[in-house]
């Protein structure tokens, strides 16, 4: 077994009558093992004395005290840049991160451990720094004929949401200081603060970068008014501006093997099947991820990887959440994981689960194609939100390359979107958006899908589990109008006032991108070459202009307002017109018949669609029961969907909340 020994820190007792078990996970791979063969660059990693590639990872498990608690299940959360601030599908009162990451998990309101659920994670970021709080990777270095770190180029883009004279060289919008997500990764250095083939572009969007000449900018930090060479930040002459787009490529002297993070997924999640030393027999085995975790999964799957070194299926499900079509650097040289760009390995084809074939580019390709050879594919709820949507690429998952027909999931998987939802849970109140490092035109989404979240979950593990089938996908159709344009869409919100539109000239497209003759190596040589775009489309509109397809949770079904998946940009951090990326827009009813007529708004108010708080509690729960009967939420839950969608009414029509 590729893990070599636990290392346990610190075991101590935790909430709901649970234990928390912390430690450092060795592993010992073999790198001419066939398992192991898709992981780029495991092959020039320096081998101990039995031919293994060596390794770390932080671990926490949360397990039951009493082994008879416990259902016997594993879920295995992807942490999401190192950070796991609580337990998956739990509920917590609305939060923002906490400066600096805490070492605490937050136990929300105990529903995994009401159910007896393991949960696990493993670091798996090559990048994430050595600090408290943090679960991170020691990932081995690739290394050249020389026995150094291979060198080779890097690209680092990212978007100022504030003006600052310089930039760390990560991808994070934040000006870097103190507390500053930004600062929680390692990056790549430049090997040559004067390398005068380093390039740095600008302009106003992905699409229309310019070289900045080189005398104006440099390999430097300015500190007290002094301009310091620095290999891991970028200074230029006048400042980076809000709203403008910035590409730095350059040479760096940093090879880690980046894959050894999906190895490290890969084999604690078999080990604690396997070989659990907790006393915690596991019958069955889940993954679920978010974002850029939900996009690692994908790749994982895309790799093969569902399959040990002795031929064992690793995952009997995975929950692969608003990852939308993409995957990412999560195995390629120079790999960054935290990058979201979509001009990368992480934009490649192919989208669909089964085989199809590209027609611009004639490639055939599917993400299940290589699990299918090797075996071990899993049962797959690909879940995903409006935001993912109307970025672009989220539809690609289920239509064909050219835009034109739809493609229906294989067996082994259900796709599902949560209507009207952002990429996050939203909260129903304005919350402090610099924190976050974003300003939208609008009041940020406020709609919650904690409840069909957890429903996934219980469904696909009775899948699994007991053979019950799932309930049907619900994602927009080409066949049968509930799928359209993002520009239709827009021209029919424009009749909503108050509402900022996205500039329709200025979408973001996925766009097919050629990294050069070594892409199937694992190797992207830079500059990237941009091709034809891929279609996109979203979900279409009701009167109210909210999403008719996918999961109508109560906030959706019976709204106080119109709630998208997208917001604009304010016009202070630059770019108007621009999408912000990850965050939607709730656009609230007028209270009354006389305001809305004020405010010349098609929409009916409050007070002409619900008579007082009670009639509207009457009206969420009944669509609550609906969804129950359907199982997209679950019947214990019915309860927490009324509570949450009276939350919304309460912040968005507090003239009109019972005395």
């Amino acid at each position: 077994m590729a893990v070599a020994h636990l290392e346990v820190t610190n075991r101590r007792p935790y909430a709901f009558g649970y234990e928390r078990i912390d430690g450092k996970l060795h592993f010992a791979v073999d790198p001419i093992h066939p398992a192991n063969a898709r992981i780029v660059d495991l092959d020039k990693a320096p081998r101990d004395a039995n031919g293994q590639v060596r390794f770390w990872a932080d671990l926490v498990v949360l397990q039951p005290a009493d082994a008879a608690q416990s259902n016997r299940r594993l879920l295995y959360y992807v942490v999401n840049r190192g950070q796991c601030p609580g337990v998956p599908f739990n509920r917590f009162p609305p939060r923002l991160p906490t400066l600096p990451p805490s070492e605490e998990i937050d136990p929300g309101d105990g529903f995994m451990m009401r159910h007896g659920w393991t949960v696990a994670m493993c670091g798996w970021q090559w990048d994430v720094q050595r600090q408290p709080g943090l679960l991170g990777l020691e990932a081995p270095q690739a290394l050249g004929p020389d026995g150094q770190p291979i060198r080779g180029r890097v690209s680092i883009a990212f978007q100022p949401n504030e003006p600052h004279t310089f930039h760390r060289l990560a991808h994070w919008p934040l000006h870097p200081k103190p507390g500053s997500q930004s600062m929680y990764h390692d990056v790549y250095p430049a090997s040559d603060v004067n390398e005068s083939d380093a390039q740095l572009l600008a302009g106003p969007s992905r699409g229309a970068l310019k070289p900045v000449p080189r005398e104006q900018w440099r390999f430097a930090r300015e500190q007290d008014g002094q301009v310091t060479p620095d290999d891991e930040h970028i200074w230029l002459s006048g400042g980076f501006q809000s709203g403008t787009w910035y590409e730095v490529i350059y040479t760096t002297r940093s090879c880690p093997v980046v894959g050894t993070g999906m190895l490290a997924t890969r084999d604690s999640v078999a080990w604690l099947r396997h070989a659990n030393p907790f006393d915690r027999p596991i019958d069955f085995t889940y993954g679920n991820g978010r974002s850029q975790c939900g996009r690692f999964l994908r790749e994982f799957l895309y790799e093969g990887l569902n399959v040990d070194e002795e031929g064992r299926q690793v995952f009997d499900g995975l929950i692969p959440h608003v990852a939308g079509a993409r995957r990412g650097e999560f195995n390629m040289r120079f790999g960054q994981p935290s990058e979201t760009t979509s001009r990368g390995f992480g934009g490649l084809f192919p989208f669909t689960s089964d085989e199809i074939t590209d027609p611009v580019t004639g490639q055939t390709d599917g993400l299940l194609r290589r699990q299918r050879q090797v075996g071990g594919v899993p049962k797959i709820f690909t879940t995903n939100t409006s935001s993912e949507y109307w970025r672009s690429d989220c539809s690609l998952i289920h239509t064909d390359p050219a835009g034109t027909r739809d493609v229906e999931p294989p067996l082994e998987e259900r796709i599902y979107m949560i209507a009207g939802h952002q990429h996050g849970s939203g909260v129903p109140r304005l919350v402090d958006t610099t924190a976050i490092g974003a300003r939208g035109a609008n009041q940020f989404n406020i709609v919650d899908g904690l409840t069909p979240q957890r429903a996934f979950l219980i469904n696909l593990d009775r899948w699994v589990s007991e053979g019950v089938e799932p309930p049907p996908s619900a994602f927009p159709h080409l066949a049968d109008g509930t799928a359209i344009s993002r520009a239709q869409a827009l021209e029919q919100l424009g009749s909503i006032p108050g509402l900022t539109l996205l500039n329709s000239d200025g979408l973001p497209t996925l766009r097919r991108v050629d990294l050069g003759p070594d892409v199937s190596k694992g190797v992207a040589h830079l500059p990237v070459e941009v091709g034809e775009p891929y279609p996109s489309y979203v979900s279409a509109l009701d009167a109210d202009g909210n999403e008719v397809a996918g999961i109508r949770v109560p906030d959706i079904s019976v709204p106080v307002g119109t709630h998208t998946g997208w917001v604009s940009r304010h016009a202070s951090t630059g770019g108007a017109g621009q999408l912000l990326d990850m965050q939607g827009a709730t656009v609230p009813f007028a209270g009354t018949e006389a305001e809305r007529t004020e405010r010349n708004d098609p929409r009916p108010s409050i007070s002409e669609r619900y008579r007082d708080r009670q009639d509207y509690a009457t009206k969420v729960r009944a669509a609550a029961e609906t969804l129950a009967s359907q199982r997209y939420i679950l019947h214990e839950d019915i309860d927490l969907a009324v509570e949450l969608a009276l939350e919304r009414y309460d912040a968005l029509a507090p003239k009109l909340v019972s005395a």
